[in-house]
Order: structure tokens, then sequence, then C-alpha cells
């Protein structure tokens, strides 16, 4: 009995050294990931990424259970890997500096690297490999910084062939087997997430529309079938977009579409069988990844494949026997490693096992789903993470906003989330309109002229704070990057009382300026969402934080890339100056060699305890 009552007194005291252990910013910054698996043809290696050195390098290991080993060490991220079909060599590409110029690098299996590409001013998109793995394919602005065609490249010879060219922003999408036809993709001038596929005759350049439609829809994730037919993912006339086959008929028309699926939530992200047989997909339900393996033409939902937890898998990949699937895992108490699917012995293996830096995976804290009403009735979704020992009324809150504004919040790892939960503060990450994830209506109601609802979706938010989610009125501070940081900044000017903190990340300040100035390839995907210059200029201007810069009340953090090609980092320095001029508390990191975010770890290990501090000294944290 002594023994028994000694052991739980002992349970417990371990248990709250455990919770009263307080992490460093820093260990939380050390917290490392692995993603973007991609399986050798045999099966028997895996080349991966992971950011275990401080930025994303390409490492890999002997299946079932070789040691990991580190491939390459730049002082750059990788942005991709993926082996050859002949199982030889490996393609990976990486920009400088963040300037997303993306170039191209032949790697042996032994680690030894030849540049395939070498003009930094030019960016690279990778398709696909030919089925003999001896060309690449991809989308390269080359002939015009403003357009992008589609190349091919003879890897023996290095030489280049111009297969497509249009004046737009066009992507590889797939080759048939035979490498006679390829399928590329064509973003809309009209609408945002709404583009055009069209079927290219390899030899005899014979180009076909094949997917006119009416209104805003998007095709994804193609794959050839033997027979010519497509498979791919699309929610033409749907809210969602559902598994789809496509056949193409004569004079430039297609016949009508044939759906496999009718889900009520988005197809995420598909894997394809070499043998065309077996289909692995996932689907997007309120956030979470469902993955499942079924026949590939099937109008079942397969066999669901069980996961860690409730989280988000990317990276599919079958091995060219099919036997086993490959893909990475996060969730919000899973930083993110790469898991193998053993189809045979219906085992999960996790392959990576990524560092926490010292941080127990049992402090991690999983969010909440709520939804709140806005001004028009309609429902906003958002992940609430409240902080242990959170007492209402009392509780300081983040409200942070995603970028996109075509993305959605989902419930990954989020390192800082996490850092800033073990101080107390509360996050509520939101899903205003705009947001994908939950059908085309939802996702198209910021457009242009609608843009300030999804800011008044924003301050709803902090109305459902202060009522429902126990927080301090007058400590919630709200935060994004990207377009997120342009809510932030409309936030801050067009409901001034409501913050008392803001954080804004290579944020939007001023519309004429931004797409004046973005990448020109950029400009028009962008003013489809936005507004178009030479038609909405006034209003364009009259939504723009920066003419609203005198109603700012909370003190501001702005932090930004000087090699930002999506949003310049002059929004932030306008912004800056704007608040310094008239006296106002701001303050500014500007970082010389990273892009549209800060991803490298030094600079991480610098920026983050400023920001961290700032939200302290602001929202009364001693």
């Amino acid at each position: 009995m002594k023994k028994t009552l000694f052991s739980i007194v002992l349970v417990l005291a371990v248990s709250f050294h455990a919770a009263a252990q307080g992490y460093t910013i820093q260990q939380y910054l050390n917290i490392k990931s692995a993603s973007a698996p991609s399986l050798s043809p045999d099966g028997r290696k895996l080349a991966y990424l992971t950011n275990a050195t401080g930025t994303s390098q390409i490492w890999m290991v002997d299946l079932p259970k070789g040691a990991p080993k580190q491939m390459t060490n730049y002082e750059d991220n990788v942005g991709f890997v993926i082996w050859s079909p002949k199982g030889d060599g490996l393609v990976f590409g990486k920009a400088r500096g963040g300037d997303e110029n993306t170039q191209f690098f032949w790697m042996s299996p032994d680690g030894e690297v030849r540049q395939l590409t070498n003009d930094p001013k030019v960016r690279h998109n990778f398709g696909d490999w030919s089925e003999d793995g001896s060309r690449i394919f991809y989308a390269s602005n080359r002939r015009d910084r403003n357009f992008f065609d589609i190349y091919s490249m003879d890897l023996v010879t290095g030489s280049e062939t111009m297969l497509y060219q249009q004046n737009g922003s066009v992507s590889f999408t797939a080759i048939s087997k035979d490498g006679a036809k390829i399928v590329v993709s064509k973003a809309s001038d009209k609408f945002s997430l709404d583009n055009d596929l069209y079927l290219i005759d390899v030899k005899t350049n014979e180009v076909k529309h094949i997917t006119p439609h009416e209104g805003p829809s998007q095709y994804t994730d193609v794959h050839f079938l033997k027979d010519g037919t497509l498979l791919l993912g699309t929610n033409e006339d749907k809210e969602f977009i559902n598994l789809a086959t496509l056949t193409v008929g004569s004079r430039n028309r297609m016949a009508p579409l044939r759906y496999v699926t009718d889900f009520d939530w988005d197809l995420d992200a598909t894997a394809l069988s070499d043998d065309e047989s077996t289909l692995a997909y996932t689907l997007n339900r309120e956030g979470f990844s469902e993955l499942y393996i079924k026949p590939t033409m099937s109008a079942a939902k397969g066999t669901p494949v069980r996961l860690p937890g409730q989280g988000i898998v990317g990276g599919l990949r079958f091995s060219k026997d099919k036997k086993r699937l490959v893909f990475s895992f996060a969730s919000s108490r899973h930083n993110s490693d790469v898991w193998l699917f053993d189809r045979t012995s219906n085992k999960l293996t996790q392959v990576t096992k990524s560092d926490r830096a010292g941080v127990a995976q049992t402090s991690f804290i999983a969010p909440t789903l709520i939804r709140y009403k806005t001004f028009d009735g309609r429902d906003i979704p958002a992940w609430f993470y409240r902080p242990k020992g959170a007492r209402d009324g009392s509780t300081p809150v983040i409200v942070s906003v995603h970028g996109g504004p075509e993305g959605q919040e989902r419930p990954g790892f989020n390192a800082l989330y996490q850092y800033y939960l073990s101080r107390g503060y509360a996050v509520l990450a939101t899903n205003v309109r705009g947001s994908t994830g939950y059908g085309k209506t939802f996702t198209h109601l910021d457009d242009v002229k609608l843009r300030e609802d999804s800011v008044k979706d924003l301050a709803y938010s902090v109305l459902w704070l202060r009522s429902e989610g126990g927080a301090d009125a007058k400590r919630i501070a709200v935060m994004g990057g990207s377009y997120g940081g342009y809510m932030t900044m409309a936030a801050v000017t067009l409901y001034p009382d409501f913050w008392a903190a803001a954080v804004n990340t290579v944020g939007i300040v001023n519309w004429e300026t931004f797409l004046q100035n973005t990448s020109g390839y950029r400009r028009r995907q962008r003013e489809v969402e936005y507004g178009f210059l030479d038609r909405d200029i006034e209003f364009l201007r009259e939504i723009s934080p920066i003419r609203k810069i005198d109603r700012i009340k909370a003190p501001l953090f702005v932090i930004h890339g000087k090699n930002d090609p999506r949003v310049p980092y002059t929004e932030a320095e306008q912004v800056v100056k704007a608040l310094r001029d008239r006296g106002a508390t701001v303050e500014y990191k500007l970082f010389d060699d990273e892009g549209h975010g800060v991803s490298k770890l030094k600079n991480r290990l610098e920026l983050f305890p400023l920001v961290a501090d700032f939200l302290d000294r602001n929202m009364g944290k001693k």
C-alpha cells in the first residue's frame, strides 16, 4: 500500500514538474520537420526534405531501417526533390535568398550534383519526368518575365525545347506514358481560382482546349490513363472539388465530365499507382485530412488509412509496385514527419523522427473548431487554441489570419502557436470569407468590391472572443502574413479600438503600389481577385490601409524580406515611414536574405524573441 502511494506521489510530482517546465522560444523554433518524400523506383531509398540544419535540405535513408544521411548543405532552402523513373538520380530545385527564381539541379544517388539551369533572373516551375527518365518538363518565364511557357530538357545534353508558348500564367500538369501528349493549365484572366486545361500533341504541336466552361472552375491533379482518358479533380458545376474523368473529343471540345465521386468536401491530393489500377487520395474535411486507397475507377470511397491522429497529410507517392504509400503527416501535436504505409501488412511506420528540441509532445495543445456568427448571419469557422489554466475574462488572445486569400487555416503543427500558448496566450486562427475548403461560393465572397467584408468577419471574431471566448477585451492582438498581413493592417485601420497590438509580416498596405511592383507574372493573377489597376484604381486606393494610417492606435511590428517577389518590401517601408512620421509606435525588421516570409533558422532566432517581447509589452504581460 505504501509503495503504491509512493508511486502515485512520484507520478504526480513528475507530471507537475513537466507541466511547470518553461520552454524557451529558442527551443520551439528549433523543433524540426520532415516532408516532401520521394521513393526510388525500387523502393529501397527514400529522399525527403528536412530543416534539421536550419534550412530545408535533402536527406536520404535506406529502407527499411537505414540511418538518415544528409545529401545537400546549402545556405538557402531546397524547394523539392524527385527521383528519376530510372532510379539513377534525382532532380531538385533551389532559389537564392527567397527570390523564388528556382534553378534545377541533378543529383546522383551518392550525392554528386550538376546544375541544370543557371539563370538567376528566371523562374523554373517543375512539372514531371518522362516515363524513361531522359527528360524533365517544366514551366519557365525565360522568354518574357511576365509569362510562363512550357519546356522540356534532355538531361544528357542539357538542351531545352519549348513545347508551348502563351502569354499567360501556364503550368505543366501531366504527360502520357508514351510521351506523345501533355496537358498544361492556364490561369484565368477573369476569375480567381479558375483555370483551363489544354491538350498538346508534342510532335505536331496541335493544341486543344479541353475544358471550356462558364464561371470559375478548378481543374487539378491531372493523370493520363492508358486509354487516353484523363483522371482529374474539378469543381465544375459543383461546390467542392471531386474526382472525375474526361474523354477528349474532336474539334477542340470535350465529352462531358463524368464524376467518379460526390463528396461534400474538397478532394485535396491524389497519387496514382504506376499501373494505374490504384488511387490514393486525401479529402479535406473541416481542415483535417482523411486518407483513402481505392481501385482507380471505383465510385466507392475506398479503404481508409488509419493516421497517427487528426492532422494533415501531404506528399502522397506510391512505390512502383504499389505495395507501399509514402506521405508526410503533421498535426497540432505532431511536428511534420514522413510515414510509410505497407498495404500488404496494413502497417503504418514512422520513417523520420524529427527532433522536438526537448519540448515534451504532451505539452502541445490541440485546437477546438468553433463557428461564430458574422454581420450577414453566416457562420465563420475558426480554430481556437486555449492555453492551460485560462480564465474567462482575463485571457490575452492572438487573432491569426492566414494568407492567400485563397488559403485555409488548418490544424497542422505551428511552433509559434505552441510557444504563445505556453506563455498564456490563446490563439484564434480564423477562416474568414474568401478561404478555401468551405465550397466555391464561400471562397468568392470577398472578390474585388467585397474585399472589406472579410475584414468585418475578422472584427466579429473579436465580438465572439469577448462574449464566448473568455478573452480580456483589452488584450487582443492581430497578426498575419502576406494577404494576412493586409488583413492585419485593414483590421487596425478599420477597427482601431479592437486591438492591443498587431504584427504584419510581408503584408500589402497599398493596393496600387503592390500591383504595380509585384512580379509581372503575378500581377494579372492577383488583379482578378483584388481588382484591376486600369478600371478599379479608385476603389483600390479607397481600401488601401496606407490611406487610413492615421487611424491606427495599436503598436505595430512590421516584418519583411528584401528579396520578396510577391509583396515588395517597399510596402513595409511605406507604412513604417508613415507611422514614424507621426510618432506612432512601430517596430521594423527587414532581412536582406529572405523573401516572402522568414524561413532561415538564424533569422527566426533573431526575429521571434523580439516579436514575443513586443507582444508581452503591449498585451500587459510581465
